[in-house]
């Protein structure tokens, strides 16, 4: 059975926020929630890199693992979702995840929350398939019509990749083999700005 993963490819991704745009478009994401993020490293400086960022679907999510009562599950095609009818709003899963996929849709007066959103990978959510319910709560379910994530689907450079993680990844190996190199992979170096050279 596959695995849906994405995968940004840093040396297409143009900081467009195309795929942002689609996402809300394509699933009424309400003001102030960005299921999808643009993140740019190094702006302004030479070398600059821009990563489109959404829940990854980790193969052992953190956000399930802290949640207190067991509203994230995982398809049977490995993608991570979550059931809003059983959400509290606690927030565990928003500081559990280091992509920063949760959001809470609305805060609050005592910082009281609401129920928490992130992406599906257009997968929706536990409501039968394509029903009223289900989009209102989750957006539309692309995947149910055989189709990708709009995201990637939008992306105007195709940096964004989006379905089964070999098929993904073996698209992303032959363009770093065409562009002759290793990719630039973020490493600790990268992350970190660390240079072995300094003292």
């Amino acid at each position: 059975m596959a695995r849906m993963k994405f995968l940004c490819d840093t040396e297409r991704c143009i900081e467009c926020n195309g795929c942002v745009t689609a996402c809300n478009n394509e699933h009424d994401v309400p003001d102030g929630i960005n299921r999808r993020h643009v993140v740019t490293l190094g702006d302004g400086r030479h070398g600059e890199k821009s990563l489109s960022v959404a829940c990854m679907h980790c193969t052992d999510p953190p956000c399930a693992a802290v949640c207190p009562v067991d509203c994230f599950y995982i398809t049977p095609d490995g993608i991570v979702l979550h059931d809003k009818d059983l959400c509290i709003g606690c927030g565990y899963c928003f500081y559990a995840c280091p992509f920063g996929a949760p959001q809470f849709v609305e805060q609050k007066p005592f910082a009281a929350r609401t129920k928490m959103d992130k992406c599906t990978f257009c997968a929706g959510g536990p409501p039968p398939d394509n029903s009223v319910e289900e989009y209102q709560q989750y957006g539309r379910n692309r995947i149910a019509e055989g189709k990708l994530p709009l995201c990637a689907e939008m992306c105007s450079t195709k940096a964004l990749l989006a379905g089964d993680g070999t098929i993904v990844s073996d698209i992303y190996r032959q363009r770093i083999v065409k562009r002759g190199g290793r990719p630039d992979l973020w490493s600790w170096n990268t992350a970190y700005d660390f240079n072995t050279a300094k003292e």
